[in-house]
């Protein structure tokens, strides 16, 4: 079964590499969705896909890459789509 998951994490985040770490684990994990910065200084991902990858890809989020400090990771559950395709950074 899949599921959606919104997710905005908070913390040192950026300039980290956590954007294309992000990348790197959902395509391993073999979710859709994509990854972006947001202007405030978090990040947001949506991933799409197997529900327990989802959820270990939220896990994941939770601690991010070797250089990231997160603090806070906010999921919104979302209803699953077929329009993604891959895994990406949206700019």
């Amino acid at each position: 079964m899949d599921k959606r998951a919104h997710v905005v994490i908070s913390g040192r985040v950026q300039g980290v590499f956590f954007r294309a770490s992000t990348v790197e684990e959902a395509r391993r994990l073999g979710l859709r969705g994509w990854v972006r910065n947001l202007v405030d200084g978090r990040v947001e991902a949506l991933i799409d896909g197997d529900a327990a990858a989802v959820d270990r890809m939220i896990e994941w989020c939770r601690q991010g890459p070797a250089l990231a400090r997160v603090d806070e990771v906010h999921v919104s559950w979302e209803s699953p789509g077929a329009e993604l395709s891959g895994f990406r950074v949206y700019y």
